[in-house]
C-alpha cells in the first residue's frame, strides 16, 4: 500500500466521522440517533455551525488542510504528519480541557469563557482519530519511513496508539490517582497510603492480631509459587525419568486449570472441608474431630491456588526436562557418577530456568487472583481483596485503591526481577541440532519414591476435586451429602420455556449470553492484534522495535485487579467514558490476553525461513501480500493458539472484570461469585460446569474451522506412490 492511497482512505474516514457521525456518546443508546442531525447525536460539523463547541474548529481545518494536496495527488510527508499528530492531540486536549462541569483548566478561562459541558467522545471522534493516525502514518511512509510501506507504518503507529491509550494510559491513571487527595495533589497522603500499618504491620509475631496486608499477600504468592512449582517437578519428573505409565493422565490433568473458572475450586474445597462439608462431616461422625472453618484463611486459599497451578507447572517443567540433552546425563554416568549426583550435578542445574518460570508464573498468578481469595479468605485478606473493597465496599476510596495498586505491582515487578537476578547471564543451551540418540537418565531410587509420594495422593485429590464440580450441579445437595440426582439446579439457572419460541426463563441466561459474546467478540481481535504485532516485531525493521515489544508484554506483568481498577479510574470520565458499557469489556479481554498472541506468533515466525518472504518480495509482493498469501497460511497454529485462550481466558475472567461489569453487562463469572456469597454452592457448581462444557466444544471448534498449518507434507505411501509414478528427470 503506498502513501497516497492511505493518506486518501484516511482523509475520506475523518471527514465522515466529522460530518456525520456523532461526535458525542450516545447515553441513550440507539435512541439518540432520532434527533440527528441535532440534539444529543450531533456529529461535529452541527457543533461548530451551532457555536457550542468552537474550541474545535482547529480539528476541522486540519482534515482540509490536509485533504487539498491529496485530492491533487500530492503526498507531502511533513504536512501529513503535522496535520495528523495535531487531530489526534487536540481531540483529547480539548476533551480533556472541557469536561461535564465545563471548563476543567481554568487558566483556559481567558481563551474559551464559560464553556458548556461536554459529554465523553463517540464514534465521530473515533473515526477522526483514526483518520488522524492514518494521516500521520501516510506522512512517515512518504517521508521513507518503515521502508516506505504506508501499511506498515498505519500498523506500528496504530498499534502503539492503541497500547498507549489502553496499556499506558490507565497505568498512569492509577499511578498519579494515589497522590490525590480531593482533588488536590498530596504527596502526605501517598506516603500514608503505602507506609500505613494496614499493608505492613507485623503484630502476628508477638500478638493474635493479623498482618499487614502486603505481608499476607507475599506469604501466600511465595508458597503458592513454592508449592506448586514443587508439585509440578514431581509429576514430571515421575512422567519423563520414572518409567510411569500414567504420563498420558499427568498431561490430560494439564487441561483442568485452563478451562475451570478461577474460584471454582474454592467452591469444590467448601463442599469438601466446609463446617457442612463432606470430609468435615465424615471426620466427625468416624473419629470425633470437632468441626471447624479452618478452610476459610490461608490454608484454604493457598490450597485453592495451588490446585489450579501445580498442573501448568507441570507443563513447563515436562517440557524443559525433556528438552535436557541425555548425552549429558549419560556423560557423567560413564565417568562413574551415581544417579543422585548426575541429577544434582546435571539435571538440575539446567532445570533452573523452567523452575525460575514455574515459580514466576505461580507468584504472579497468586498475586493477581482475586476469586479464591473472595470465598476463602475469611479474615485473611490480600491485596487484591482490599482493592476490591476499597472501589465497590461501603468506604468509596479510590486513592487508597490506587495506592494498594503499587504495592501490588511493585510486588510482581520485584518477581520478575529477582527472577532475572537468580538466573544471571548464565547459558542453559542443550539442544545445539547436532544428532542426539542417548537416553535420559533414571531417577535416583529415593527421589522416584519422594515423587511417587507426592503425586499419587495428589493425584487422587485433584480428581475428588474436580469430580465435585462435575457432579455437585447434578445432585440435590452435596454439600450435605444427599446425592439424589436432580435437574433443579440446571433448571434455575438455565430453564427455557417454550411459548410462540424459545423463552430463557433462567437466572443465568443473560450473564450467559453476555459473557460468550463478549468472548467471541474478543477472541479474533486479540489473536488478529497479536499476530500482527508478531509479525511486525519478527520480520519488520523500525526504530523502536523493542519497544513496541515490550508495551505488549506490559499488560502480562499488571495483576488483573490493578489493570481493573486503573481501567475504572481512567474511562470513568471524559474524553473517553466507557465504564458500564461492553465495550470496555472487551477492550480489557484483548490487551489484558494480547501477549499470548504476539509470543505464540513469535515462536512460530522463528522457525518459517524469512526466504519465503524474500521470494514473495522478489515478485513484486508487499508488505500486505506477503502477509496475506505466504506468512498467515503458515500462522495457522498460533492462530488456533491465540484463538482458543482468548475464549478461554474471557470465559473465565474476573479479577480485573469485577470492577467493570454493570447490571446491564454482567459476566458469568461474576454471577456465579455472587451466587458463592448468596451460600448457593449448587447453582454456582451448576453453572460451573455448563461454562467448562462450553469452553471445551468452543476450543475444539476453534480447532477445526481454522485448521492446521499446510506445509507441503505426505504420507509415507503418498511419496512411495509419487515416486513410483512421477520419477525425477536427471538435471531437472
Amino acid at each position: 500500500m503506498g502513501a497516497l492511497p492511505l493518506g486518501r482512505a484516511a482523509v475520506l474516514l475523518a471527514a465522515l466521522g466529522a460530518l456525520l457521525l456523532p461526535w458525542h456518546g450516545l447515553e441513550g443508546g440507539v435512541a439518540d440517533l432520532r434527533a440527528w442531525p441535532g440534539g444529543a447525536a450531533a456529529p461535529l460539523m452541527s457543533l461548530l455551525v451551532d457555536g457550542t463547541r468552537p474550541w474545535l474548529w482547529p480539528v476541522l481545518a486540519l482534515i482540509a488542510v490536509a485533504a487539498l494536496p491529496l485530492l491533487r495527488g500530492r503526498v507531502p510527508g511533513a504536512a501529513l504528519m503535522l496535520c495528523g499528530a495535531g487531530i489526534v492531540a487536540w481531540v483529547f486536549l480539548s476533551g480533556y480541557a472541557v469536561g461535564l462541569r465545563g471548563l476543567e483548566w481554568a487558566w483556559l478561562a481567558p481563551v474559551l469563557g464559560a464553556a458548556p459541558p461536554q459529554p465523553a467522545l463517540g464514534w465521530g471522534a473515533v473515526a477522526v482519530l483514526a483518520g488522524g493516525v492514518g494521516l500521520l502514518a501516510a506522512g512517515v511512509a512518504a517521508r521513507g519511513g518503515f521502508g516506505a510501506d504506508a501499511f506498515v507504518a498505519a500498523l506500528v503507529i496504530g498499534a502503539a496508539f492503541l497500547l498507549l491509550l489502553f496499556v499506558f494510559a490507565p497505568l498512569l491513571t492509577i499511578l498519579t490517582a494515589a497522590a490525590f487527595e480531593n482533588g488536590q495533589f498530596a504527596p502526605a497522603a501517598l506516603a500514608r497510603r503505602l507506609t500505613g500499618p494496614e499493608e505492613w504491620s507485623l503484630a502476628c509475631l508477638s500478638t493474635r492480631a493479623g498482618c499487614g496486608v502486603v505481608w499476607n499477600t507475599l506469604t501466600l504468592a511465595s508458597l503458592t509459587g513454592v508449592l506448586s512449582t514443587g508439585i509440578g517437578l514431581a509429576f514430571a519428573l515421575l512422567a519423563t525419568r520414572g518409567g510411569v505409565r500414567a504420563a498420558p493422565l499427568f498431561r490430560a490433568m494439564t487441561i483442568l486449570p485452563l478451562i475451570t473458572p478461577p474460584f471454582v475450586v474454592a467452591m469444590a474445597l467448601i463442599v469438601l472441608f466446609g463446617r457442612t462439608g463432606i470430609v468435615t462431616a465424615w471426620l466427625w461422625e468416624w473419629f470425633d474431630i470437632p468441626r471447624s472453618r479452618w478452610i476459610y484463611g490461608l490454608p484454604g486459599v493457598l490450597l485453592a491456588q495451588v490446585l489450579a497451578q501445580a498442573p501448568i507447572a507441570f507443563m513447563l517443567l515436562d517440557g524443559a526436562l525433556r528438552a535436557i540433552s541425555p548425552s549429558l546425563e549419560e556423560a557423567a554416568s560413564t565417568m562413574g557418577a551415581r544417579r543422585f549426583k548426575v541429577f544434582r550435578t546435571v539435571t538440575w542445574p539446567l532445570l533452573k530456568p523452567a523452575l525460575a518460570a514455574a515459580f514466576l508464573l505461580g507468584f504472579v498468578e497468586s498475586l493477581a487472583d482475586f476469586g479464591n481469595p473472595l470465598v476463602l479468605g475469611g479474615d485473611f485478606d490480600v491485596l487484591s481483596t482490599r482493592i476490591f473493597f476499597a472501589i465497590a465496599g461501603a468506604r468509596h476510596d479510590p486513592g487508597r485503591a490506587a495506592a494498594l495498586a503499587i504495592l501490588l505491582l511493585g510486588l510482581t515487578f520485584g518477581a520478575f526481577a529477582l527472577q532475572a537476578w537468580w538466573l544471571g547471564r548464565r547459558r542453559y543451551t542443550t539442544v545445539t541440532g547436532k544428532g542426539d540418540s542417548g537416553l535420559p537418565a533414571p531417577l535416583p531410587r529415593g527421589l522416584k519414591l519422594g515423587a511417587s509420594l507426592v503425586v499419587w495422593p495428589w493425584m487422587a485429590f485433584t480428581a475428588v476435586t474436580y469430580g465435585i464440580i462435575l457432579v455437585g450441579g447434578f445432585v440435590h445437595d452435596i454439600g450435605r451429602g444427599d446425592l439424589t440426582f436432580t435437574w433443579r439446579h440446571i433448571l434455575t439457572a438455565f430453564e427455557v420455556e417454550w411459548q410462540d419460541g424459545p423463552a430463557f426463563r433462567g437466572a443465568a441466561w443473560d450473564s450467559l449470553f453476555t459473557t460468550v459474546e463478549v468472548a467471541l467478540i474478543a477472541a479474533p481481535l486479540t489473536a488478529g492484534l497479536g499476530i500482527l504485532l508478531a509479525w511486525l516485531i519478527a520480520r519488520q525493521s523500525f526504530p523502536g522495535r523493542r519497544t513496541l515489544e515490550f508495551m505488549t508484554m506490559l499488560s502480562f506483568a499488571i495483576p488483573g485487579t490493578v489493570v481493573g481498577v486503573a481501567y475504572v479510574m481512567a474511562f470513568n470520565v471524559p474524553p473517553v467514558e466507557l465504564t458500564g458499557t461492553a465495550i470496555i469489556l472487551v477492550i480489557c479481554f484483548v490487551f489484558r490476553n494480547l501477549p499470548v498472541g504476539v509470543r505464540g506468533g513469535l515462536a512460530a515466525l522463528a522457525q518459517i525461513d524469512r526466504s519465503l518472504d524474500e521470494a514473495s518480495a522478489t515478485m513484486g509482493g508487499g508488505a500486505l501480500a506477503t502477509l496475506r498469501r505466504v506468512v498467515l497460511p503458515l500462522l495457522r497454529p498460533a492462530i488456533v493458539t491465540a484463538l482458543a485462550f482468548s475464549f478461554v481466558h474471557a470465559m473465565t475472567a474476573v479479577s480485573a472484570v469485577i470492577f467493570l461489569v454493570s447490571a446491564r453487562h454482567n459476566l458469568a463469572t461474576v454471577y456465579i461469585v455472587g451466587r458463592v456469597e448468596a451460600g448457593e454452592i449448587a447453582l454456582a457448581i451448576a453453572y460451573s460446569t455448563v461454562l467448562i462444557i462450553i469452553m471445551l466444544v468452543v476450543v475444539l471448534g476453534i480447532e477445526r474451522v481454522v485448521g492446521r498449518a499446510q506445509i507441503g507434507r505426505r504420507a509415507a505411501g503418498a511419496r512411495e506412490a509419487s515416486v513410483t509414478a512421477a520419477p525425477v528427470r536427471a538435471g531437472a
